[in-house]
């Protein structure tokens, strides 16, 4: 779970810093940068896991992709800023497993990581060059601070439950040394609270982050489970036709970031079920089914069809009239409830997701619908978590003042570019803004706050209309200025709620 997450010198982003709770909804119109904060989270979780060239290939847009790591530097006229610099507050798992099966336990689950990179030209290549390593380290954060640091409201039996374990020492460090910067990874051994002579190496010799290197539990156990946790951090990019297709007997049992595998992880989470108890793979199929009909009309029954003979599995939907829909009959929506719905109902999904205009491809009534979902796959805070409440963390970005009237005012920001001087020339500052009277109101921040006053323009976005002598239209009328139209138009079902 990603609770604070700071930015400088990435794309756009220029000394962000933004504070996110269970679910959030960051909106701003479109081009002002609310997706270059996703990327900046990605970037964080492929450099988990991949080499720094590696990770900056994953990176969408720009010339990354084709080698020139700069376009993720800021830049403004002909200048690129040299360094890019990460903060990030999480809580991780308690525990977990290595790639080996080796059982790992977090020494302490609330974790600062801070990675600071730099543009270096390669002299056998005169137009692109590589990234290297300026400092990076990892440290705890104290339980008697856990409170104040979440920032978000939530109860103690929460917190109790996610924020454990103690330690004197982090688990990466920098120095400088004769010159020389050197990262130090630290031990963290099963029964130990740190100590031992750490490793060092010169940040310049790095080919990928410290972090990225851990994998023995045995003698890095908090730190395998931070990389674990910051590499499954997603977008989730939910393809109708990924949604549709089959799964062999042998597919992974996890949906996957564009929704495939749909039909296997359903059929596991019943299997598992099953094995608990005679009748268990039926109940998981009804309450699944339940679920979907909050949000689908016409849903009686959701199974998954097996296929012996092919050895293939493939989601099947009955509807009131007990006619069965295979998932290439479903519409585009369905699936994409369904496969929230599935997600919401497998414990093993845990991870932080990210989510771009899930109002895209929906109907404005089912906007308020999938908004709920979104809210309801976030862990709930004011419970402890376990198996039915796993840590899992939604974020999403909207441009459309449909989604903004269904959220929390406490869940939502408000992504905003303004005129800014950096390094002496003129250029747009991406910024962050929460409402006031909510809870980063007690956070120490930067930026003003944006007023529920400032929202109206966002939240009514239909501009006054000129007449119809200066159009030169006549003989029609636009639908707004109807006579029948004139009361007030609701933006979203009355009957919705706020999600949070």
């Amino acid at each position: 779970m990603l609770t604070r997450l700071k930015v400088d010198g990435f794309k756009n982003l220029d000394r962000v810093d933004v504070r996110f709770g269970p679910f959030t909804c960051i909106a701003g119109p479109n081009g002002v940068g609310k997706s270059n904060l996703f990327d900046a989270i990605l970037f964080l979780a492929a450099l988990a896991d991949k080499p720094l060239v590696e990770a900056a290939l994953t990176v969408r847009a720009g010339d990354a992709r084709r080698g020139d790591v700069r376009t993720l530097f800021r830049r403004a006229g002909g200048q690129i800023a040299e360094r890019m610099k990460f903060v990030a507050e999480l809580v991780i798992p308690g525990e977990g497993e290595d790639a080996l099966g080796q059982t790992a336990t977090a020494s302490m689950t609330f974790l600062r990581y801070e990675l600071e990179l730099r543009y270096r030209p390669d002299k056998t290549i005169k137009t692109l060059g590589t990234l290297e390593v300026v400092s990076e380290s990892m440290a705890h954060i104290n339980r008697s601070g856990a409170k104040s640091s979440l920032g978000f409201p939530h109860k103690k039996a929460w917190r109790d439950s996610v924020i454990r374990g103690r330690r004197t020492s982090p688990y990466i460090s920098t120095e400088i040394e004769g010159g020389d910067t050197l990262v130090s990874l630290h031990a963290d051994s099963v029964g130990g609270l740190g100590g031992g002579r750490p490793r060092r190496v010169p940040a310049s010799n790095l080919p990928r982050t410290m972090l990225s290197s851990v994998n023995n539990a045995a003698e890095h156990r908090t730190l395998v489970l931070a990389r674990q946790e910051m590499a499954s951090w997603t977008q989730l990019q939910l393809e109708p036709s990924a949604l549709r297709a089959p799964d062999g007997f042998t597919a992974s049992r996890s949906i996957g970031p564009n929704g495939a595998h749909l039909p296997a992880t359903l059929y596991e989470l019943a299997q598992t079920a099953e094995r608990d108890h005679p009748g268990g793979s039926e109940d998981v199929y009804a309450r699944v089914a339940n679920r979907l009909s909050q949000f689908v009309e016409n849903v009686r029954r959701v199974s998954v069809d097996v296929d012996d003979k092919r050895q293939l599995l493939n989601i099947a939907m009955t509807d009131r009239y007990n006619t069965e829909h295979i998932a290439s009959a479903l519409s585009d929506g369905t699936l994409r409830f369904l496969a929230l719905t599935v997600m919401e109902a497998d414990p093993k999904s845990r991870r932080l997701l990210c989510l771009e205009e899930p109002e895209n491809g929906m109907h404005p009534l089912r906007i308020a619908a999938v908004i709920e979902l979104l809210g309801d796959l976030a862990v709930d805070v004011q419970e402890p978590v376990d198996a039915d409440n796993p840590l899992r963390q939604v974020i999403v970005n909207t441009h459309s003042p449909s989604v903004v009237a269904c959220v929390h005012d406490d869940a939502l920001l408000l992504a905003q570019s303004g005129a800014a001087i950096w390094n002496g020339t003129e250029s747009s500052r991406f910024s962050i803004r929460h409402l006031s009277g909510t809870w980063r109101d007690d956070k120490e921040s930067k930026e003003p706050t944006v007023t529920r006053g400032d929202l109206l323009a966002y939240l009514n976005p239909i501009p006054s209309i000129v007449s119809e002598e200066q159009e030169g239209h006549v003989g029609s009328t636009r639908v707004i200025q109807r006579k029948d139209m004139q009361l007030e138009l609701p933006l979203v079902r009355s009957e919705a709620e706020p999600v949070g």
